[in-house]
């Protein structure tokens, strides 16, 4: 009887604190929580921020891209290849297509 007794109060301690931890932590989570539109505004604020970096680091690896396909072309012009031509406008358009796509993203989106 004694083991019954101790085992029905360990089950109830056991219940009182799930309970309690529960609550504790919908009290916690609605002190954290914020209307969905200013979530939404800071998340977008967030993006605009990042966006002009991200604009310069595009114009960055397009002039990185843009000094290896010079360097290319040279090497291939200078080796008598005739496809020279073809190599050049592959690696002159990938440069222009990464400063159109920042430009376009940037007047499309008005960031």
């Amino acid at each position: 009887m004694k083991t019954h007794s101790k085992l029905l109060y360990h089950s109830k301690r056991v219940f009182k604190t799930i309970i309690a931890s529960i609550g504790l932590l919908l009290v916690t989570v609605s002190l954290y929580a914020q209307d969905g539109n200013a979530g939404i505004n800071e998340a977008s604020n967030l993006v605009r921020g990042y966006f002009a970096t991200g604009t310069n680091l595009m114009y960055a690896i397009g002039a990185i891209v843009g000094l290896v396909g010079a360097i290319k072309v040279y090497q291939k012009w200078n080796s008598g290849d005739h496809d020279t031509g073809k190599v050049a406008s592959a690696w002159f358009g990938s440069c222009v297509f990464l400063v159109i796509v920042a430009t376009v993203l940037q007047s499309f989106f008005g960031i």
